[in-house]
């Protein structure tokens, strides 16, 4: 496909803009936001009164469900398609306008989008941005292109009972990524979408209602239940593999720490005891460090940790061997051994906690049954309202930020400073492993961005006007507007994930 946007001198290339083309993470929001009102805007034009759900984002993709159908049909998504494309070579206007939030609400009382009534009727905003296309009004979070025609380069693939767009992908050199359907996660988030059932909890303005009429305690409580029940099961099975090894990875900020630890007590209270090991002491001496791109030595690549040695202590370990456990010392860079030894027995769990746990090189000597892998990973259940997703990537980002400002003495600026690395790194080594894991846990928590919000907000506001992450700043405090606080933590235990992040865990 190739055409030309009406009146301007941008050629287009299968729908993506030679002469404008995306160069950073803000142009790319604004090339997915246009892209799902395109889609929503082609959704409507073809079923009467659709409930379109835009969920989550799923291997490079994300998830869509268009209730009151049925199972969507393999031509349902070709018409879409046409739909799209048609929006999409007519070029058609995209008009933002400003409204109080009175008229908002009439507006989408009169669009029968009562989601969105209900989240505007729970907020503090005075006034709301909304886009036009044609004759239909929608709330899409954040910055849009100014029409149609700006987007293009897209796919639609069915996925399990919905639809999922594909969009080009900075990791992807801005191409268009290759679907793989991703079975695990896709249950840990269908089990996260029953537990927001079982609390009666949809979306963050029920979420906002029941902070407001007080039951928010009975919701922590229960979320909490939930998550100590799931570790319990996932302990359990454990017990009744044959596993001796057990691997725990996932992305920054995703609760390992926490995680790890629980595990530790339902392994204990099955009458299971473990030894932990660092991945970090098996560092390769500094002047051994790969390199990256840049000349920078790559400490997040598997190739940083020398693999043979870490296999052959693993092997002797689970013989009975005793074996002298590395210490890498930061500070010169090298290795030493200044431990004792370490023997496991054979009632004993080895408990390994690291980025690269999926990943089948760093065990490659140990067979799989002694292996049992963990991938965790904070997969948000809670969307704004049914077209606006709450980003699993900027729930992390917010929580490393109060983590960072909490205990590391990092102010917000330098931990966005850091953030497009730790995000290349987990696209490189974390995500392309995550189904290999054995279980999924979901360390998210339906209410945590209500605790969030209040440890979040001063850190963010410390960055100047002038810094260049003032845009970024903007954008997340636009997005914490919309959620009531939770003023009162004592209902919070001191096990839970959130701890490990705001303080007061017991594990710290």
């Amino acid at each position: 496909m190739r055409f030309f946007r009406k009146n301007s001198m941008h050629c287009f290339h299968g729908g993506f803009m030679s002469d404008n083309q995306i160069y950073n993470d803000r142009d790319l929001r604004k090339y997915v936001n246009t892209l799902v009102l395109v889609y929503l805007e082609a959704v409507y034009s073809l079923y009467d009164k659709p409930d379109i759900y835009v969920e989550y984002s799923v291997n490079k993709g994300l998830y869509t469900k268009i209730n009151g159908k049925g199972r969507i049909a393999r031509h349902e998504v070709d018409e879409i398609k046409q739909a799209m494309n048609l929006l999409i070579e007519s070029d058609i206007p995209i008009t933002k306008s400003r409204h109080t939030k009175e008229e908002a609400i009439e507006i989408f009382k009169k669009q029968n989008m009562l989601d969105k009534v209900k989240l505007f009727s729970t907020v503090s905003l005075n006034i709301i941005d909304l886009y036009r296309i044609r004759n239909n009004y929608y709330n899409i979070f954040g910055e849009m292109f100014d029409s149609t025609g700006h987007t293009g380069n897209y796919d639609l693939k069915l996925a399990d009972q919905g639809i999922v767009i594909l969009f080009p992908r900075k990791e992807d050199n801005y191409e268009l990524p290759v679907y793989i359907h991703q079975e695990k996660l896709f249950n840990v988030f269908m089990e996260s979408e029953n537990w927001a059932k079982l609390l009666k909890v949809d979306d963050v303005g029920d979420l906002n209602l029941k902070i407001r009429d007080g039951s928010i305690d009975d919701i922590i409580r229960v979320s909490e239940a939930l998550h100590e029940k799931k570790v319990a099961k996932i302990a359990d099975s454990i017990c009744n593999s044959d596993a001796r090894i057990i691997l725990i990875a996932g992305p920054s900020s995703s609760g390992k720490t926490t995680f790890a630890n629980r595990l530790g007590i339902q392994l204990m209270v099955n009458g299971k005891d473990y030894i932990t090991i660092s991945l970090d002491d098996y560092f390769v001496d500094r002047e051994l460090t790969p390199r990256d791109e840049s000349g920078s030595y790559d400490f997040d690549t598997i190739d940083a940790l020398d693999i043979p040695l870490f296999n052959k202590d693993l092997s002797k370990l689970l013989k009975g061997d005793a074996v002298q456990i590395p210490t890498f010392d930061f500070m010169t860079g090298k290795r030493k051994y200044n431990k004792g030894l370490t023997k496991v027995r054979s009632d004993q769990y080895i408990v390994i906690e690291g980025i690269h746990g999926m990943n089948d090189r760093l065990t490659e000597s140990i067979l799989a049954k002694d292996k049992y892998k963990i991938y965790i990973s904070a997969l948000t259940q809670l969307n704004l309202d049914d077209h606006n997703r709450v980003s699993t990537t900027e729930l992390r980002l917010i929580r490393r930020m109060i983590r960072d400002n909490q205990f590391r003495g990092h102010n917000a600026e330098k931990t966005l400073q850091l953030w497009e690395n730790v995000v290349k790194g987990e696209n490189r080594y974390i995500f392309p492993y995550q189904e290999n894991a054995d279980v999924m846990f979901n360390s998210s928590l339906i209410y945590e961005l209500s605790v969030l919000k209040k440890y979040a907000l001063p850190v963010l506001n410390e960055i100047k006007e002038s810094s260049p992450f003032n845009v970024e700043k903007l954008r997340l405090l636009s997005f914490l507007k919309y959620f009531n606080e939770i003023e009162d933590e004592t209902v919070i235990p001191n096990t839970s994930i959130i701890k490990e992040f705001i303080g007061g865990s017991c594990f710290h």
